[in-house]
């Protein structure tokens, strides 16, 4: 059976000559081995597996993130908010594995116990800088930041202002709250509002509001890819680079 795995391993190479975590599953379903024993085979013979389905290494294509599926990763996630490779990919049945790791990705959620054995857990390293980016008026007034670009999200996705409360557990009235102060302080209508029933009813976003959501992200990781270049250069020392 090994030499089996080993012949598929070898078919199944990219053109980095590693072997993609899917290809690891597949090869694991036709022989009927342990995903666990796939990884050792391919460590044994010296094959590297690449582009881990949940996104923690290569290069998979993402998509936005969803709180829909935060919502049902939440229960599995531990106090560091990491979440087993098991846990994770039993959540991808019926959405797919793509919407798992934007989601992972977006949320900064990390991944422990590789079933493949790339890594045990990832401990990361001693110290991490975190930022936390907000945007006031001149009166200390919170107009955007995480919490109203979920709130945006959300609606985008289900349609609904008292749905996307739902979803974000806070009642509607905060949530309404949430839109009215981001409007009042842009000076212009963010969600367009159907009443009654049928295909057309229901909240949705204008362009506008998009963008912003869009601006608050870019603006988000710039802060944080600097703030990482500067905290590996202040406080990391070279000898641990």
């Amino acid at each position: 059976m090994s030499k089996e795995v080993e012949n598929l391993i070898n078919e199944l190479l990219n053109s980095n000559g590693r072997l993609d975590c899917g290809s690891a599953f597949k090869i694991s379903a036709k022989t009927k081995t342990p995903i666990e024993e796939v990884g050792k085979i391919a460590s044994n013979i010296g094959v590297k597996i690449d582009n881990c389905e949940l996104g923690q290494f290569g290069k998979l294509d993402c998509e936005s993130g969803s709180v829909e599926i935060l919502a049902k990763l939440e229960p599995f996630l531990d106090e560091k908010r990491r979440i087993f490779c098991a846990d994770g990919r039993d959540a991808a049945k019926g959405v797919g594995l793509k919407k798992i790791r934007s989601t992972l990705k977006d949320y900064k959620i990390d991944v422990k116990y590789c079933k493949l054995g790339c890594f045990k857990e990832k401990k990361g390293k001693k110290m991490v800088v975190k930022t936390k980016t907000w945007i006031e008026n001149n009166e200390g007034e919170l107009i955007f930041g995480k919490g109203k670009t979920e709130v945006l999200e959300v609606i985008a996705q289900v349609g609904s202002i008292s749905k996307a409360a739902e979803i974000l557990g806070m009642n509607y009235k905060k949530c309404w709250n949430h839109l009215q102060i981001l409007q009042k302080n842009m000076k212009e209508e963010l969600v367009n509002t159907k009443q009654g029933g049928g295909d057309n009813a229901g909240t949705t976003l204008n362009e506008r509001a998009y963008e912003l959501i869009n601006a608050y992200k870019q603006l988000q990781a710039d802060i944080e890819e600097y703030a990482n270049k500067r905290f590996k250069e202040l406080f990391i020392k070279k000898e641990e680079k």
